[in-house]
């Protein structure tokens, strides 16, 4: 694992780095436009970042509008996958939504991202939907997950 983790609010000095590993990442990345509406535009938007000595390895990000959240992405470089930092990342997005009283969060991951579903199912997402063709590089389903903050459910760690 990295020798000394930080992590810290996103910030638009990040953009060059998140866009880096969003291509890393994702075979249909965002653009440097999408983040820096996201970090500097849309009010709504949280994200973020896991620095290992100055440099960013990671990073997630979340929208929260009433009591309603989304997770929008969550990238780790390839070199430092497998070492618990995705769970890390979204404990953070999960204080965060907590903190600002979201009910609940969804996301989708790809049909066939069993790892990326192993980790959300660990933080208490369960599958809700499936959205046919939502990925448009190879036209895959997402499946939609989603965890509620309510009383009566088990609260997430």
């Amino acid at each position: 694992m990295a020798s000394s983790l930080t992590f810290r609010p996103a910030v638009a000095r990040d953009i060059d780095q998140l866009v880096a590993i969003e291509q890393a990442c994702f075979a249909t990345p965002w653009d440097r436009a999408a983040f820096a509406y996201e970090l500097t535009i849309n009010q709504y938007a949280y994200y973020v970042v896991i620095e290992s000595e100055q440099t960013i390895i990671g990073y997630a990000g979340a929208g929260f509008i009433f009591d309603e959240g989304h997770i929008t992405n969550v990238g780790i470089l390839p070199a430092y996958r497998g070492q618990g930092l995705g769970l890390r990342l979204m404990q953070q997005l999960i204080a965060q939504a907590q903190k600002q009283q979201v009910s609940y969060l969804t996301l989708e991951v790809r049909e066939s991202n069993v790892i990326a579903q192993r980790l959300y199912q660990k933080l208490a997402f369960r599958p809700v939907a499936l959205r046919k063709k939502y990925y448009s590089d190879n036209q895959e389903d997402a499946l939609i997950m989603r965890v509620d903050f309510n009383k009566e459910s088990e609260d997430v760690k």
